[in-house]
This record gives C-alpha cells, sequence and structure tokens, in this order.
C-alpha cells in the first residue's frame, strides 16, 4: 500500500473515531482543524482519542508521545499514528485501519 493511501485511511479512521466513538457533531472536520477548538475536546476527550486510536491501529501511544502538539489536528494525530505502525514494523503493522 502507498504511504498516500495509508495516510488516507488513518485520516479516515480518526474521522470515524472522532464521529462514531467520541461523538463529534463536525463531520467534515478538516484536516487541521482544531480537535479542540473546532471538534470541542476535553481532557477526557483526548484520553478516549488515544485509547481508541492504540485499538484500532494496534499501536501503543507512551506519555511522551501524548502531547497538545501530535493530538493538534486530525493531521498531526495521523503523523504520529504512521510513525507508530513504521516503528512497530511497518506500513502495514498493527490493526486494519478501515475496521
Amino acid at each position: 500500500m502507498s504511504s498516500i493511501q495509508e495516510t488516507a485511511e488513518i485520516e479516515q479512521a480518526i474521522r470515524s473515531i472522532l464521529i462514531k466513538e467520541l461523538f463529534v457533531e463536525v463531520p467534515d472536520i478538516g484536516l487541521d482543524d482544531g480537535l479542540r477548538s473546532i471538534a470541542g475536546l476535553d481532557s477526557l476527550g483526548y484520553v478516549e482519542l488515544r485509547v481508541q486510536c492504540e485499538d484500532r491501529f494496534g499501536i501503543a501511544i507512551s506519555e511522551k508521545d501524548f502531547t497538545p502538539e501530535n493530538f493538534a489536528t486530525i493531521r498531526s494525530l495521523t503523523r504520529l499514528v504512521g510513525e507508530l505502525r513504521a516503528r512497530a514494523g511497518g506500513p502495514g503493522a498493527g490493526a486494519d485501519p478501515a475496521q
């Protein structure tokens, strides 16, 4: 799978988590829209997003990686997930993002 295709699948999976699991009421949230300012996530929402991403993508997000910068937007979180999946064993590592 190409990295562009993988990135698009991760972005879509994160959108799905936000809408279906965290009940974000902004279905057309942009890649660079703030997850706090636009989507309205609070501290508990960020913790739940972390857990959902770990489960969905088969990764572990360390305290070092659980930062406001990494969780600021869909784009920044996609970048983090991609990096963690690559560290864990390549682009296909972990769970299927399309679940």
